[in-house]
């Protein structure tokens, strides 16, 4: 399938423990109820390194860090939002 974007959630134990389980959930949800599953290729990842700065996702070449619940759809409507996708 061919995805105009790609996002990346990390899976490590650090991250994974640290809150990116509810995260994981939130993408889900807010990827479904805006009709993106199509559009976007969402994948978890073992760890890559920023443990310091976790939890951490990446939306195509952008890297965020401390990813709570709480951050999570200011991310994700800020990002759609300037890529036109909502």
């Amino acid at each position: 399938m061919n995805y105009k974007h790609d996002i990346t959630i990390c899976l490590g134990s650090s991250c994974f423990s640290r809150g990116n389980k509810s995260v994981l959930e939130i993408v889900k949800t807010f990827l479904k109820e805006h009709n993106l599953e199509s559009e976007v290729f969402f994948h978890g990842d073992l760890c890559g390194g920023y443990c310091d700065r976790g939890p951490v996702l990446k939306i195509d070449d952008e890297l965020y860090e401390c990813v709570t619940s709480d951050n999570i759809y200011d991310i994700l409507n800020a990002f759609f939002e300037t890529n036109n996708q909502s």
